[in-house]
């Protein structure tokens, strides 16, 4: 009597077995790809991530960051709210000054003594990182119509010079308090993140510095050109 009792419920036993294993291969299907994505994001970021650790988190004694920080980093604005236009009227992209470090200035077209300062030093801390001087490019930003001096070009070849609108460029980058805009130097990084803000004045030397510190701390990730 006990052979067709078995028989009966050998088909139930088996059925109530293997309905949550076929109920549960999906999910860990998606589990398993969610997994492996992150793993490939990790990967790919950690370079990135390393060396901002590296430079903004471990700060080895006695070292000092000459130019101030911006933290959070500030983005660099889409098109639609700065527009820019070259020294010929046709609009850029903000997007295509991505990838490079950007060291960036202000000034009207006009350029006082000051701009003119500002640009000289810009030209010479390009040439004083060597080889990684093509990591790092020069941004002249003109928030006016001012005619630029032809006087001028020749010093500006290779460099972005572009116009944009005073109150669209106000609403990225910020002068030190009591400072004008046209003041400083500002450094972006190749995302396109505005992340630090040399003082009114500043010692070439020290500004060298942190340029070559930040080079060093991403050359892993960060190559020249776009």
């Amino acid at each position: 009597m006990s052979h067709p009792d078995t028989a009966q419920t050998a088909p139930i036993q088996l059925s109530v077995h293997s309905m949550p294993k076929a109920a549960n291969e999906p999910r860990q299907r998606t589990r398993s790809g969610r997994i492996k994505m992150l793993l490939v994001w990790v990967v790919c970021a950690a370079p990135v991530v390393a060396s901002y650790f590296t430079y903004y988190v471990i700060k080895p004694q006695g070292r000092v960051n000459y130019g101030t920080l911006v933290t959070p980093p500030k983005p660099l604005p889409a098109e639609a709210d700065m527009p820019l236009v070259d020294l010929n009227g046709r609009a850029v992209r903000p997007g295509a000054l991505k990838g490079q470090w950007l060291l960036v200035a202000v000034s009207g077209g006009a350029c006082d003594h000051t701009c003119e300062h500002q640009l000289y030093l810009q030209r010479q801390l390009r040439e004083t990182l060597g080889k990684d001087k093509d990591r790092l490019d020069r941004v002249w930003l003109i928030p006016d119509q001012e005619p630029v001096r032809s006087g001028l070009l020749e010093g500006l070849k290779n460099a972005w010079v572009l116009r944009t609108g005073a109150a669209d460029l106000q609403r990225w980058l910020v002068p030190e308090a009591g400072q004008a805009m046209t003041s400083h130097l500002y450094l972006v990084d190749p995302r396109g993140d505005w992340m630090m803000r040399f003082p009114v004045d500043a010692d070439p030397s020290r500004i060298k510095k942190d340029l070559a510190r930040l080079m060093k701390a991403n050359e892993s990730w960060d190559e020249p050109g776009r």
